[in-house]
């Protein structure tokens, strides 16, 4: 039987991603979506004749509905997630089919979560948050501190070259995650912090080197320390290739008046001015990702750190294997989990190394025992 896969928002940048890794690594059958009907003939020119494609707005929910009973699965990228309720997942588990989507909101992931019960009865598998970070960045804690015999410190930082490929949708969510101060997981209590605060310059691998990073808020803030109760600290800190673009993100975080954050015209017009400032520097920076995991404890009653990188030159493409691993292992059944899970949750280690390898993105890792 040939599976068929639903890309809700498909047409995006970072959908398309997910669409090209199913293609190059399952036989299935997949449908995307969009808002233009006027495109049906661009996909099959883009991604060939075993992508089909279909207008639909997730406001339509009996159409919504309809797609999603005809599928085997559902993998979800119409984001930002921010603005995004969990009602494509409810229908998964009302229909019984299993999901996948790329989310990066706290309040959505919280959502999303309030749904695990109703899945496990439904028997459907959802695993959320999967991409390169959040997702990738998830499994690569889990591989650390499966490393130690105690895990204490979990220190994920994130650098992205101007765009990363991924379009208008990265720059709307980036403003998002400027307007509240969120919680994080500090010497085992929750601090509230301001996002873009508390610069760290962090030794990235090439062609990042030293780059600054700064607090952001992510569903792994919160997500990790209940995955892993025994960790005592949970630090995940973002920045921007060139560090131009760093600061200016600072000023409007730390400057500007919140009210004009929550705005949402001010959040599209800065949207619209970083995609076209970005549209120049992409051609100079390049719009790739890298990630960096440390994870500090113990092992064999000695302090020790295990510290692994993950650098891709294009972050959609990146996100795409993310989401479209943990799709093919669904699929064929490797990954069967209900109940509603992040990534660190879900995919074993072991299932996490071997999609590297036949997806050739190579993390990179040490140990320093102290």
């Amino acid at each position: 039987m040939t599976h068929r896969v639903l890309i809700l928002g498909g047409r995006g940048r970072i959908g398309s991603s997910v669409a090209r890794d199913l293609l190059n690594h399952t036989d299935a059958r997949i449908m995307i979506t969009g808002r233009n009907p006027d495109t049906a003939e661009q996909v099959s020119d883009d991604l060939g004749p075993k992508v089909d494609f279909v207008a639909l707005d997730l406001a339509e929910h009996e159409v919504v509905r309809k797609a999603i009973a005809d599928s085997n699965l559902v993998v979800h990228c119409a984001g930002p997630f921010h603005y995004r309720d969990a009602n494509v997942l409810k229908t998964c588990i009302e229909e019984g089919v299993n999901y996948v989507d790329v989310s990066d909101s706290r309040s959505f992931t919280r959502k999303a979560l309030d749904c695990t019960e109703a899945a496990k009865a439904a028997g459907v598998t959802a695993i959320i948050n999967t991409g390169i970070f959040p997702g990738v960045s998830n499994s690569m804690v889990r591989q650390g501190i499966e490393q130690l015999d105690e895990a204490e410190r979990i220190h994920l930082t994130y650098v992205v070259g101007s765009s990363g490929g991924a379009g208008m949708t990265v720059m709307r969510t980036t403003f998002l995650g400027l307007q509240s101060p969120f919680d994080v997981w500090v010497d085992g209590q929750w601090q509230q912090v301001k996002p873009y605060t508390q610069r760290e310059t962090i030794q990235f691998p090439a062609p990042y080197g030293k780059t600054g990073v700064y607090w952001f808020d992510m569903p792994e803030a919160f997500t990790l320390p209940e995955s892993f109760p025994g960790v005592k600290t949970v630090i995940t800190k973002f920045g921007t290739a060139p560090d131009l673009y760093n600061h200016m993100t600072w000023i409007v975080a730390n400057l500007w008046p919140s009210s004009w954050l929550r705005n949402n015209a001010v959040i599209e017009f800065l949207s619209h001015v970083s995609y076209r400032m970005t549209n120049v520097t992409d051609r100079i920076i390049g719009t790739g990702v890298a990630v960096r995991s440390e994870v500090s404890g113990r092992k064999n009653g000695e302090p020790a750190t295990y510290c692994t990188s993950v650098v891709h030159d294009n972050a959609a493409v990146a996100t795409g294997i993310g989401t479209g691993t943990i799709a093919e292992f669904i699929l064929s059944g490797k990954l069967n989990k209900p109940g509603v899970w992040p990534v660190e949750q879900a995919l074993p280690t072991d299932l996490f190394e071997h999609c590297l390898e036949t997806r050739g993105l190579k993390i990179h890792q040490e140990t320093l025992q102290h």
